[in-house]
Formats: structure tokens, sequence, C-alpha cells
């Protein structure tokens, strides 16, 4: 079984103003750079290898983390397509109930010219297939879209719902994954601000 952490990266400006960002490469804010300087990876996870998506906001926190990593394209967050860079609300304003209908199908939400979530879970669990096999601990800097499709694997979570258990994004979040990508929780939210 091996043992996978996963932290999200830190805000962004456009974190603070609640928009998509998908695949879009936006760096950390300063307030991000701030908030990422006062974390820790506690001591038990030096042993880990680590990796990032290529995105420059995860492998900006991982450097002020300190972590030594390899880029993994398939922790990438997931595509919004032409709706990245946009609120959902200016969304709302923009398509209508169309949005709300998709936003209804959860796990099969398409944005337009976008991925599902459940294409995403799919690529993910490829990774963690390979991973697993490979045995060796892993830790991730990733996506908010990524660590859901990770709790969506273990749990069964749907996404058309709240998720089953609330997320703190200034934690390290601990799953164990066996050779075949079943997904358990271990241990979530464990936090990351420095003593």
């Amino acid at each position: 079984m091996m043992p996978l952490a996963l932290i999200r990266h830190a805000p962004t400006a456009w974190t603070e103003e609640k928009r998509l960002q998908g695949q879009a490469d936006i760096p950390l804010s300063e307030n991000g750079r701030g908030t990422a300087a006062g974390w820790r990876v506690p001591a038990r996870f030096d042993s880990y290898r680590w990796v990032t998506s290529p995105l420059r906001r995860t492998m900006e926190t991982a450097t002020l983390l300190d972590l030594e990593f390899d880029t993994e394209m398939a922790i990438i967050e997931m595509d919004w397509g032409t709706w990245e860079g946009h609120t959902i609300d200016e969304l709302r304003g923009k398509y209508g109930d169309e949005v709300r209908r998709r936003e209804a199908k959860g796990i099969d939400l398409r944005p337009h010219d976008g991925e599902s979530p459940r294409e995403v879970r799919e690529r993910v669990r490829e990774w963690l297939l390979r991973s697993a096999r490979a045995g060796d601990p892993t830790g991730a800097v990733t996506h908010q879209g990524i660590i859901r499709a990770v709790l969506s694997l273990a749990t069964g979570w749907e996404m058309s719902r709240p998720p089953p258990f609330k997320m703190d994004w200034s934690s390290l979040h601990l799953f164990n994954v066996t050779e075949d990508a079943t997904v358990e929780i271990f241990e979530l939210n464990i936090s990351l601000e420095a003593k």
C-alpha cells in the first residue's frame, strides 16, 4: 500500500477572486507566497518522493515548502475550457440556467470546451496505478480538482452534493493507495501551519 500525501497550492490572484483557474498558468499572488512561506511539511513526510503539476502555482508552492520535486502532467488541474478565468456568477450571467444544469451533473459536469471531473478522476487513477506499483511513498503539490478526484475515488462521492468531508486547503491530506488504485482516506487536514 502506497501512502499518498496531497497539498493544494497556495493562493493566486484568481483564487482570491474565486475565478476558475483550470490549466491557465497563474502564479502565486503576493499573499499566496506569504501563505506558503508560513507552511511546513511535517517531518514524517521527509522521505516521500514529491511531484507537482507542471503549472507555476504548484511549483512555486513546492519550492517555498523546500521540497525537491519532479513534475507530473497527470495531476494538472481540470481543463475548464472557455469557463477559465470567470467566476461562477459571471458564467451564470452569461449562460443562465445552463450553468446550473451542468453543475447538477456533478462528476459529469462539462464546461464549454473543457473536461469533466470524471475524466480528471480517470487520469488521476491511471497515475495512481503507476505510482502505487512503484511503491514509493508519494507526495504531490497539486490542485483542488485533483484532490477532489482522489476524495471521489476514496468515497464514491459523485460531486453533485457537498463533499463528504470538510477539506482545509492549508493542510496536507493523506491517503493510502493499493496496487489496483483503490484509495482509502488515512488522515485529512494535517496542518501545514508552522508551529
